[in-house]
């Protein structure tokens, strides 16, 4: 598909084809290419941006050029260095989450803002700034809502402050609020090694419960292990995961663990449930191998009178105070030395469908960011 040319003016209605790309304005596929009508604003000329052409794969994604946003009221625009990779831009990109294409992907970066708007305080150009609510931002440059910009701690590199925010408030939410962990929790985590895994392994130990972390290869469990779990165990290892973890489990951790975060989803949901002691709570957070299908809730009552709960970081992050209780904890803990940010792999911004490719597939460990 050829690439989207925005172009900075008005134009009229030529073809059938009209979409909207939030923070863009309209722009119109007419024969073999795309145009804009009547984009909402633009600075000085083109940038690079990264869009989701339609639901689908990988493939669907194209790096083509766009105007540069302006800061509307109460809003800056930051120079993007680096771009957050995540498995809600995978879901948004698939079509899992309802969404208009085409829209530029992403929502999490780390830059320093080049022009602050109207209606804007205590904010100066030059500072450097992350965030983990800034829809469009696998782009050169990006409007935030000046709200959900996170202060970056004095000394931290801009790479870490761009994997940290919604991976690393979403394990501060999940062991501090979801489920508030203690001295006395034993828990399981799925796929430790990786982004909001390895994180959650490192807070629920700082506060001084036990973590029994499951990984893909025996490299991965060896990383959860050094992020301080317990025991690590390898998915390839165990041949009917619904069945036997729960009795691994057991041998463990007694009569089974406190509480399950699992972000893997559909292939691991059944062994999760087994896993857990009576009345124990099961936390989904995510779905990296397939939502979860619906399932009998009459199962909660004959394991145990089990909880489960589908959490999200929007419903955590509800006021400007708690979101900044969250960031403020995991940026100041990663600034300290006390948080490992473990950065798994890198990409050019034009090679976005590739990052994509690499964490779907779960070839990677810690965080992917785009570097712009």
């Amino acid at each position: 598909m050829p690439f989207l040319h925005a172009l900075c003016r008005s134009w009229a209605r030529h073809g059938p084809q009209i979409y909207t790309i939030a923070r863009w304005g309209r722009v119109a596929r007419d024969g073999g290419g795309w145009t804009a009508i009547a984009p909402r604003r633009c600075l000085n000329g083109d940038m690079k941006a990264v869009i989701a052409t339609a639901a689908g794969g990988p493939e669907v994604l194209e790096l083509t050029d766009l105007p540069e946003p302006v800061a509307g009221p109460g809003q800056v625009v930051v120079k993007v260095a680096a771009a957050g990779v995540n498995f809600i831009d995978t879901y948004r990109r698939s079509g899992v989450y309802k969404m208009d294409y085409p829209h530029v992907v992403g929502v999490e970066g780390s830059g320093h803002v080049v022009a602050v708007g109207p209606e804007v305080d205590g904010i100066n150009e030059g500072d450097a700034v992350a965030w983990a609510e800034g829809p469009g931002s696998y782009a050169e440059y990006v409007a935030v809502n000046a709200e959900k910009l996170l202060p970056m701690p004095e000394g931290m590199n801009l790479q870490a402050a761009a994997a940290l925010p919604l991976q690393g408030m979403t394990a501060h939410y999940l062991c501090r609020s979801t489920y508030p962990v203690s001295q006395s929790t034993v828990a399981l985590v799925h796929a430790a090694a990786g982004g909001v895994g390895g994180l959650l392994t490192q807070l629920i130990t700082s506060h001084g419960g036990r973590v029994i972390a499951t990984a893909g290869t025996q490299e991965k469990a060896e990383l959860a292990k050094s992020y301080g779990a317990s025991d690590a165990l390898v998915y390839s290892e165990i041949p009917d995961l619904a069945t036997e973890l729960p009795r691994i489990i057991r041998v463990l951790a007694g009569d089974g663990v406190d509480v399950v975060f699992d972000g893997v989803g559909k292939a691991t949901f059944d062994a999760s449930l087994a896993s857990l002691r009576i009345r124990g709570t099961m936390v989904l957070f995510g779905g990296a191998s397939g939502q979860v299908p619906p399932f009998d809730l009459q199962r909660l009552n004959s394991g145990g009178s089990l909880f489960i709960t589908r959490p999200t970081l929007v419903h955590y992050t509800l006021t400007r105070q708690e979101t900044l209780w969250r960031a403020g904890e995991v940026l100041g803990a990663a600034a300290s030395g006390e948080l490992r940010v473990p950065i798994g792999a890198t990409f050019p911004l034009a090679d976005a469908a590739q990052a994509h490719q690499a964490l779907e597939s779960r070839q990677t460990t810690g965080k992917v960011l785009l570097i712009v």
